[in-house]
């Protein structure tokens, strides 16, 4: 088993060409006595929109890597993979994230569920965990219910596993994402889940379940922050004790699959850390192709008429946009700026509209959610926008690099 490091950090490059300015961020941060290890990650949706290879992907961390003299772990995350997925992934990844959210809720076999609480009788009954105040009060009916919606999901993230494994052999690191669901799932059901992770003798490192509250792609999280840092703290108090009890690898860490930009979470994500001692990986993938607009914005020209076109054409397309991300976006279109709007804008305006600074005046979270998933435009777009990277790659790499390490390394792990 290839072993995962504390510190985490999920950086997502649509177009393979920010891997450089992407690692600037963990270079400066690892010089101000901060150790983070940057995950390149990248779905097999993504891949499919853009027309793009995971060896692409690795190509370019492995040539950011060598520029930069980067003397530290690095990985590449099969991002949200299944059994009809994953092959594609096995060469170049080191990191895989089984995603089985789509197995919760449907029901194991009876004879499954049964021998899982006849082999777990520790499940049952009053469960004290070291950190939780009130012990979790479970009846065998509440664990079969447990079990029942769960067990199967499990099920499936070992065959996925024992398919990598086979494969590749063992030097992977392995994720299991639950978050991509309907309901958040509770720190006693997490205790389950990874009771059951254990009987599938996957050697799971991260595990990603779905909090209370709206994690939108590209905008702050909508909730109530004092219920997040209340689950968040039982659910490292659940992981501690089942790494104990089931023996899982003692570097077994909370993943937040963030959708990018959960600002006003890290406060309570770094009061955690640092009150526990616990790792983490954060999975913050979007943010970066924004960055990429915004420098084209800033470029003015020829570069912000580009911007400006992949807006519009956005908008034309934006319900079959939106479409596969509509359990993670909320946009109002009465608060859309039109393609003539957005045509007559200054740079400034463009720029203040898109950049996530949610106290500037400017900022339209709408705006930016369209654009978040409106990366199948500049795909479409082919060479006119990767050749517009190449040519404003500096101002663009400055906006990388300064997004990842001001608004996220530094408020989450810095000194």
């Amino acid at each position: 088993m290839k072993k995962i490091t504390k510190f985490t950090f999920g950086v997502g490059d649509r177009f393979a060409h920010q891997a450089s300015a992407q690692l600037q961020a963990f270079l400066v941060a690892a010089k101000e006595g901060v150790d983070i290890i940057p995950v390149w990650n990248k779905s097999n949706r993504e891949h499919t929109i853009i027309g793009s290879e995971p060896a692409g992907t690795r190509a370019a961390a492995d040539a950011a890597v060598a520029e930069l003299g980067w003397d530290k772990d690095y990985h590449l995350d099969a991002d949200h993979i299944n059994l009809t997925t994953v092959d594609r992934f096995i060469a170049p990844c080191d990191f895989f994230t089984l995603d089985v959210a789509d197995d919760i809720g449907h029901p194991a076999s009876p004879a499954d569920v049964e021998a899982f609480l006849d082999k777990h009788p520790e499940l049952l009954g009053s469960i004290d965990i070291e950190g939780i105040d009130a012990p979790f009060d479970i009846s065998r009916e509440e664990a079969a219910r447990i079990a029942n919606k769960f067990l199967l999901a499990t099920q499936k993230a070992g065959a996925i596993y024992r398919h990598i494994l086979a494969a590749k052999g063992a030097d992977f690191i392995t994720e299991v994402s639950m978050d991509e669901t309907d309901s958040p799932q509770t720190p006693a059901e997490l205790l389950i889940i990874l009771a059951a992770l254990s009987d599938q003798h996957v050697p799971i490192q991260t595990i990603a379940p779905k909090f209370t509250g709206r994690f939108n792609k590209g905008v702050d999280y909508v909730g109530d922050v004092a219920q997040f840092e209340k689950e968040f703290n039982d659910d490292l108090a659940v992981i501690a004790h089942a790494i104990k009890r089931y023996g899982l690898p003692s570097t077994l860490k909370l993943s937040v699959h963030s959708g990018s930009d959960k600002f006003s979470i890290y406060p309570a994500i770094r009061r955690a850390l640092q009150r526990s001692g616990a790792g983490l990986h954060v999975k913050t993938a979007g943010t970066n192709w924004l960055e990429e607009l915004i420098g084209l914005a800033e470029a003015g020209g020829d570069a912000l008429a580009l911007a400006k076109e992949i807006y519009a054409k956005a908008l034309d397309y934006k319900e079959a946009l939106c479409q596969p991300y509509a359990t993670v976006i909320d946009i109002d279109d009465s608060k859309l700026p039109s393609a003539a709007d957005v045509n007559s804008w200054s740079s400034e305006q463009y720029v203040n509209a898109l950049r996530h600074i949610p106290t500037n005046p400017q900022y339209n979270p709408h705006f930016r959610q369209l654009l978040h998933v409106g990366f199948k435009i500049a795909a479409q777009l082919g060479t006119r926008y990767t050749d517009a990277l190449k040519t404003h790659r500096e101002i663009i790499a400055k906006n990388v690099t300064l997004n990842l390490l001001e608004r996220h390394i530094r408020p989450l792990f810095g000194a």
